[in-house]
């Protein structure tokens, strides 16, 4: 029995030639440069980075792919490959918050963020192709943005390292987006290696690779996309954060990232119910965050899955953004031989992480795939990610 493919998450991102060729084709020319950047899974740290925590995402291997060419103007000429949407067409003096919808808002809101910072952004024609799956909480959105920054800070000759490149992004995203979000996806998008994860620290924007490889210790990592649809930017995510903020505030910290798991006890009376969970959530999920660092370098991924458990626990119960589909593909794989599952991304729908040995692999898919049936839920889309190389030019 086998989920329902998903044609982003199944086929192939277009080859260089074959990208370059459509760009000529709708373009009237050849792009200056191809550009590529992952989306990513969060091993473990959810809802943490806004809170100037902890998070260990890594990069994989779905990427978005941006063939750009530099205009003489100040016309903005966008393409993607998914769908048939055909070319939208604006200026760059017409960019505003709010302007625009649909996946254009993404590479136009890196342009608005650069020309905040006073860089020189030009017009451009750009065609986008990407295989990682919209709303699956993989940052597709970031994806692009990180490829679409990578090309113009090449182009413009704007030297950003990629702490800027990580911050322009996240403005593009808070601002011209509209939605709340914090700096681990394009952190891992823009510094994600082959093998690893990238351990961040959101405070400082502290990164290293810690090596997270499955295939010695014979796993692999499935992602269960449940077809529930999520947006960062409607109120859900918002609330939480909003909860967050609140918390720091009644306990008189800069973040709850100052917040130790000692201190739960005397913050439960000092703060309402819901917002102690909020914040038991949070300062929890960051001392996972730490022992799951120490573990993989001491142990290695087979010894991480009672934290993924435990994180996905604190999500559904404490910060409640799971949702019964999440929930059920969590438990039913857990029931079939994964060694430690949660959701993964901003929640309130996306997908799932299960970590599985490779013999089980059929069986979990096999047994999420009749749940969902018997359920009655929309048939999930389930494959495997490696850990891959962050954002660079490919052509």
């Amino acid at each position: 029995m086998n989920a329902a493919p998903d044609p982003l998450a199944t086929r192939a991102p277009a080859g260089t030639e074959d990208l370059a060729a459509r760009f000529a084709k709708e373009f009237g020319g050849a792009p200056d440069g191809i550009w590529q950047a992952p989306g990513r899974v969060n091993l473990i740290g959810e809802h943490t980075d806004y809170n100037e925590g902890f998070v260990l995402p890594f990069a994989i291997d779905r990427t978005a792919r941006v063939a750009v060419r530099v205009r003489p103007d100040s016309a903005v000429r966008l393409l993607s490959t998914y769908g048939d949407q055909g070319v939208v067409g604006t200026t760059l003096d017409s960019l505003r918050p709010g302007s625009a919808k649909g996946w254009t808002k993404y590479p136009l809101g890196v342009m608005w963020a650069l020309k905040q910072r006073g860089i020189d952004v030009p017009g451009v024609d750009l065609l986008l192709d990407s295989n990682v799956p919209l709303g699956a909480g993989l940052s597709s959105s970031h994806a692009i943005e990180c490829a679409v920054i990578s090309a113009l800070n090449e182009l413009t000759g704007a030297g950003l390292d990629a702490e800027e490149m990580v911050l322009a992004t996240q403005r593009a995203e808070n601002e011209f987006v509209g939605a709340p979000t914090g700096i681990m996806d394009q952190s891992a998008s823009l510094r994600g290696s082959e093998g690893h994860a990238v351990f961040l620290d959101c405070r400082d924007q502290n990164a290293r690779l810690v090596p997270f490889e499955t295939q010695p210790a014979d796993l692999l990592m499935l992602v269960i996309d449940t077809k529930v649809s999520h947006s960062h930017a409607d109120g859900g995510y918002a609330s939480r954060r909003a909860s967050c903020e609140l918390g720091a505030e009644v306990l008189g910290v800069k973040a709850l990232r100052d917040v130790q798991v000692d201190d739960l006890e005397e913050a439960s009376g000092l703060l309402d119910e819901v917002t102690f969970r909020r914040v038991r959530h949070v300062v929890t999920e960051n001392d996972r965050v730490l022992q799951t660092v120490e573990l993989l370098a001491s142990e290695g991924p087979a010894a991480i899955g009672a934290l993924l458990d435990a994180s996905h626990a604190s999500m559904r119960d404490d910060f409640e953004i799971s949702c019964p589909e999440l929930d059920l593909a969590v438990d039913t794989a857990r029931g079939s031989g994964a060694i430690g599952a949660r959701m993964t991304g901003g929640g309130f729908g996306g997908a799932a992480i299960a970590l599985t040995p490779v013999g089980q692999e059929q069986a979990v898919r096999d047994a999420v795939v009749k749940a969902f049936a018997d359920a009655g839920y929309k048939a999930p889309d389930i494959f495997t990610v490696s850990p891959a190389a962050g954002a660079r030019r490919i052509a």
